[in-house]
């Protein structure tokens, strides 16, 4: 075949590139609409059936429940905050809360029971002392991630009602303290929380702002003594002459003894009767001048 044949040949030859431009063009748009479809679906049915359904299973914050966190479940969640990423702990609450826990319930029976076991452990010397501060330090995390949800409903801010929760001198861990702190605000409480390095760091706050009420908390007992002059000192400083003094820690849940034996005024067996331990004690203070 020589070349005119060739090229009459092609000439003759059907032309299938506009076609298969065609068929590309119609399998594109098809696919498209496809998508555009699912897309609306979605927008117009699964979401708003997922928020339909988040709303008619709202969290309980406060109140009591039957079902409780078992001791098993403080030891599993002991473990988890010490070894697993932050969100598998985020997702441990998420369930319990699913199931109907409160919110205020999870926080007594589950995180502070764990916190006191995390810091038994470290006693018994069955976790080295990174593994209970990244576990105490992931449940601080925790107190921050749902507070706002916590929060919900709180009491209106009341001036009068204001108190200084402080952790020992000396101490590191103040999980407990900071979870009593929620429920103070939560209970409409003017709350301020400090970290001090030395005792002129309690003095210098206490002198210069009036507080109806302060709180130390206590985590080892071996401390105990030291109690006594930091309240005497708060006392003999505070810009509120008739300042209240609340103390609280296991050493104190386990010998309320010693609440006198340090010249305190009262303590609390957990976060949620703290602020009305207080607001008893607020009644024998003084209107603010």
């Amino acid at each position: 075949m020589d070349a005119s044949d060739r090229g009459e040949e092609d000439r003759n030859r059907p032309d299938i590139s506009c076609e298969l431009r065609s068929a590309q063009f119609t399998k594109q748009s098809t696919r498209d609409s496809t998508l555009s479809a699912l897309v609306r679906t979605i927008e117009s049915e699964v979401i708003p059936r997922l928020l339909l359904a988040l709303q008619s299973t709202p969290v309980l914050v406060h109140g009591t429940i039957n079902n409780k966190p078992s001791p098993d479940d403080v030891a599993e969640f002991a473990g988890l905050v010490t070894t697993r990423d932050f969100s598998v702990a985020t997702a441990y609450i998420d369930a319990l809360l699913s199931k109907g826990l409160s919110l205020e319930n999870i926080y007594l029976e589950l995180l502070a029971p764990a916190a006191r076991l995390l810091g038994e452990w470290w006693k018994a010397d069955l976790r080295d002392f990174t593994e209970v501060t990244s576990g105490l330090c992931r449940m601080h995390q925790l107190l921050h991630e749902f507070s706002p949800v916590f929060l919900q409903g709180a009491a209106a801010l009341d001036p009068q009602k204001s108190v200084l929760l402080i952790p020992m001198l000396g101490e590191q861990h103040s999980f407990g303290l900071i979870m009593v702190a929620e429920f103070f605000r939560s209970a409409g409480w003017d709350v301020w929380d400090l970290h001090p390095a030395s005792l002129e760091d309690v003095l210098g706050v206490v002198r210069k702002t009036w507080f109806a009420i302060v709180g130390v908390s206590l985590a080892c007992g071996s401390k105990i003594d030291e109690v006594t002059p930091l309240i005497a000192a708060i006392r003999a400083e505070s810009r509120n002459t008739a300042v209240r003094v609340m103390v609280g820690g296991q050493p104190f849940i386990s010998h309320p003894e010693l609440v006198a034996r340090v010249g305190a005024d009262a303590t609390s067996v957990d976060g949620r009767r703290a602020p009305l331990e207080a607001a008893r004690l607020l009644t024998q203070v003084p209107p603010r001048a």
